[in-house]
């Protein structure tokens, strides 16, 4: 498959034209013209691009790309090593930031909901970021879904608030999503789910009476790589494979 019919293709699936970003979305560095093996991963790390590089790939498809707004653009150290290594062996880096947390089947978020269970009836936040809808089983404590998400994710999530709150409006942000907690309140949630936690998040759902579960920034985002992986296996033709690099954040 042609490099920019991937491109375009992935920019209007993912609808990139109706987000704002800060950062860019679709094609960050142009490899190669004909693409057939995709390596898919949350971050573009040097760790993953040297798989790509091992295993012969022709892009690099991630969540966390490069050139984020306000950090130096300077081409140096990590940043020229990441650069070098794709420019030298010709590979492509794509990367889809929001359009890939907002996406309703393939997104962080859908994924997210489709792994534990949940329904989701709304949207809530900037962009309609945010997610809320229905647990699995509305009987279910905010501790007892602390204590599914542990199974289910591979990794014990932090749980501050009520514990004990029933959970009948549960509302979630995949990654570092904390900042939306006051307005997953404001839309009803009994509990909110996101990624990472921030000092005031504590105060938050003390003095909300609403639990805050931080259940790891990586963790919740692995699944919408993943999806693409098998999205760009099935339905473009291509060898399409999720590389997951453990990360305890």
């Amino acid at each position: 498959m042609q490099l920019s019919a991937l491109q375009n293709h992935l920019d209007e699936l993912l609808e990139v034209a109706r987000l704002r970003d800060y950062c860019p979305n679709g094609l960050q560095v142009e490899g190669r013209e004909e693409v057939r093996r995709v390596l898919c991963g949350v971050t573009a790390s040097q760790e993953l691009l040297d798989a790509a590089v091992a295993g012969d790939y022709d892009a690099v498809l991630v969540h966390h790309g490069y050139f984020w707004r306000g950090e130096d653009g300077r081409i140096t150290g990590m940043r020229k090593r990441r650069l070098s290594t794709l420019l030298k062996n010709d590979i492509s880096l794509l990367a889809y930031h929001l359009p890939l947390d907002v996406h309703p089947q393939l997104g962080n978020n859908a994924q997210l909901a489709a792994i534990m269970g949940w329904v989701g009836e709304g949207r809530f936040a900037e962009q309609d970021l945010g997610w809320i809808g229905r647990p699995e089983t509305e009987d279910m404590s905010a501790s007892e879904i602390a204590a599914t998400i542990a199974v289910r994710l591979g990794r014990e999530p932090l749980l501050v608030g009520d514990g004990e709150r029933k959970v009948k409006r549960i509302a979630w942000c995949t990654g570092g999503a904390q900042g939306y907690f006051e307005q997953a309140v404001q839309a009803g949630a009994d509990l909110y789910v996101s990624g990472e936690i921030s000092e005031q998040t504590t105060h938050v759902a003390r003095e909300s009476g609403v639990p805050y579960i931080a259940a790891g920034h990586h963790a919740t985002e692995r699944y919408g790589p993943m999806a693409m992986a098998i999205y760009l296996s099935d339905n473009l033709g291509l060898q399409a494979t999720f590389l997951d690099l453990p990360n305890p954040v």
